[in-house]
């Protein structure tokens, strides 16, 4: 068996590491620095620490990242990496550039078992949960990728910037990849408590969306301990669409779904539900769609994000069309809606929404649409 990795462990569990070995608290705070802050994968190098220590860190412990099975780039510059854990499973983790920021789509299981059938991650079956050292592991890769580390000069400068060589590298974090975060929530929330630490990776919660197909009694918990923003992949403005786009519905419909919706901690105006709407022609992309979802969401502080549905081998679906969409967005626009018609990134690479899937998976028997 290997050596325990130190990667995922939280404050508290990492001062009772080092107390166990006899460090005064004090230790514990410098290696939290090295490890979240300036993203050491050697102990060697954490020269805060006494020699002794650092060799007796060495022989106990490790700090291991995913391994990188394969990395691909988009035209448009987005990058897809697939990572191999300990175990041999594998997810995908992408991260997409814009001028402003840079965001970095994250799994939380290897598979899922929600079997959305409009997406390609629901033909593999679910392995197993990933644990809080996996989940923050994407998140260094990524850093590790982009130079995005604070540099040595800038530490204690008074406001240094949070990273090094550019600030739009890595800002932005979304829950968005293979797997439900809300059926993996301990895990969750003990990687995002130390992806938000000011003094751990310095993600702001405000720039941090964590999205749900809907697992109704896990949402007010979700809001109230980590206060991330919500989105809702919604998809349908009718059960009997939903249940077949999205089978959760048949679990929760859509009534409890927008009641959680209508009570998440700290939804308002200036911090709005997202809500994701895939465009599947013939069958969600009507006028009469786009009312009955501005009669489902009213008195929400919402916006809708339209996504043109991206194609993958064997998907039983196609993309609306252009003029469908803009219709939809339209009627949404009028009514006071944020609904931007999203530019599909990646797709090249199959990186883009709904096409995440391990390339090793075997994939399960999908029922019908």
């Amino acid at each position: 068996m290997g050596a325990e990795n130190l990667l995922g462990l939280g404050r508290a569990e990492l001062a009772a590491e080092l107390s166990l070995l006899g460090a005064e608290p004090l230790r514990a705070r410098q290696l939290w620095h090295w490890i979240y802050c300036r993203g050491a994968t050697d102990f060697a190098l954490m020269t805060t620490l006494g020699k002794g220590l650092r060799e007796t860190l060495a022989a106990s412990f490790a700090l291991a990242r995913p391994g990188i099975s394969r990395e691909t780039q988009s035209r448009d510059g987005t990058r897809k990496w697939l990572l191999a854990f300990a175990d041999g499973e594998e997810v995908e983790t992408v991260y997409i550039p814009e001028e402003d920021r840079g965001t970095l789509c994250v799994s939380v299981q290897v598979g899922c078992t929600l079997n959305c059938t409009f997406c390609r991650t629901g033909t593999q079956a679910l392995a197993r949960n990933l644990g809080p050292g996996e989940i923050i592991g994407q998140v260094m890769i990524a850093r590790d990728a982009l130079s995005d580390w604070p540099l040595p000069r800038e530490e204690g400068r008074k406001g240094a910037p949070a990273r090094g060589r550019d600030p739009a590298a890595l800002s932005n974090l979304v829950l968005m990849g293979m797997g439900e975060p809300l059926l993996n929530y301990e895990n969750v929330a003990a990687a995002l408590k130390i992806i938000m630490d000011p003094e751990g990776l310095a993600i702001s919660r405000r720039k941090i969306t964590l999205s749900t197909a809907g697992v109704v009694p896990m949402m007010r918990r979700c809001g109230e301990e980590l206060g991330v923003s919500l989105a809702v992949s919604l998809h349908a403005a009718r059960d009997e669409i939903r249940d077949r786009l999205v089978p959760l519905n048949r679990k929760y419909p859509i009534a409890e779904l927008l009641d959680a919706c209508r009570n998440y901690p700290g939804a308002k105006n200036a911090r709005r539900i997202t809500f994701e709407y895939v465009m599947l022609k013939g069958i969600n992309d009507s006028l009469g769609d786009a009312r009955e979802l501005l009669r489902l969401i009213a008195g929400i502080p919402a916006k809708v994000n339209l996504i043109p549905f991206n194609p993958w081998p064997g998907a039983p679906y196609e993309c609306s069309s252009e003029a469908a969409i803009k219709r939809f967005s339209d009627i949404l626009f009028a009514a006071g809606y944020s609904a931007p018609v999203r530019t599909p990134r990646g797709r090249d690479i199959e990186a883009a929404c709904g096409q995440l899937k391990s390339a090793s998976a075997r994939p399960r028997a999908r029922p019908a649409a």
